[in-house]
């Protein structure tokens, strides 16, 4: 397991993962809105089928072409969603193939995002950079502050990358850790990538060798 926090550009995962969590939960306080194209309730296995479905709550926003439910009741109900998945949180983007989601109390305590990959970008208040991540699967705790990317997980801003087959970000304590399989194939990756300006410094006089002795 290797630590990364020291190594990255200041702000680049904190940005990008902070971000959710502080937008939630203000957001869960709100009433919780569901817009479906249609609905049908399947008695035998105890689950409500939407078609189209999108559900807000405040800033949150998503959708999906199809969704199942253990029940109406967000004190405590499980979701599957399907098709065309997208995530809208502040200056959050999600898009991802399926996920399932856990409410309990009336907040989302977990989310299980599948992709291939899953592509998220996000934000930052006051800034015009954007950053973009992908994974093959996220699991967000949202209870413990603790998101695990998995499946070819990187994240990039401004340049700056750090690629893994494992990524996990505790929110709280701000802390990255890249984990590797144990493959020799499977290596940390990060890269950083100088800015445009960083070759405008002063010239430096080529030696022609005509120095004085």
């Amino acid at each position: 397991m290797t630590h990364l926090h020291r190594l990255l550009p200041g702000g680049l995962v904190v940005a990008l993962l902070s971000l959710p969590a502080a937008a939630q939960a203000p957001d869960m306080r709100l009433p919780i809105v569901i817009d479906a194209e249609s609905t049908d309730y399947d008695g035998n296995a105890s689950l409500l089928h939407f078609r189209g479905l999108k559900l807000t709550q405040g800033s949150i926003s998503i959708e999906s072409d199809d969704a199942h439910s253990t029940g109406m009741d967000f004190e405590s109900s499980t979701w599957r969603l399907s098709g065309n998945v997208i995530f809208d949180v502040n200056e959050g983007h999600i898009e991802c193939d399926s996920a399932d989601l856990t409410f309990t109390n009336f907040q989302l305590k977990v989310a299980t995002i599948e992709g291939s990959p899953a592509t998220f970008e996000f934000r930052r208040p006051g800034s015009d950079e954007t950053t973009y991540a992908s994974a093959r699967r996220l699991h967000y705790d949202v209870a413990g502050g603790v998101i695990e990317f998995a499946g070819d997980a990187s994240i990039t801003e401004g340049g700056n990358q750090i690629a893994s087959e494992s990524l996990v970000y505790n929110i709280q304590e701000r802390r990255v850790n890249a984990v590797s399989s144990g493959d020799p194939e499977d290596r940390v990756k990060v890269t950083f990538t100088p800015p445009a300006d960083a070759a405008d410094g002063e010239d430096v006089p080529a030696d022609d060798g005509d120095a004085p002795q």
